[in-house]
């Protein structure tokens, strides 16, 4: 496990993609049903906090686990 864990408000988040473009071991997915993110592979999370910073409504964290 890489002990980190990203997690995303899904109220905050409004589904631009940009975590997941600047993801460079792709935590992250669309849902389908709601248009928003989701850190579907979070134990591959390097801790890098790229998603984070590129987050304009502030709705991805990462905690370390």
């Amino acid at each position: 496990m890489s002990g980190f864990k990203p997690t995303v408000n899904k109220t905050k988040c409004n589904g631009c993609r940009e975590c997941k473009k600047v993801c460079p071991v792709d935590v992250f997915i669309m849902s389908k049903k709601t248009g928003k993110v989701i850190a579907k592979r979070w134990e591959d999370c390097i801790g890098c906090e790229s998603c984070v910073e590129v987050c304009v409504p502030g709705a991805i964290k990462i905690k370390d686990v």
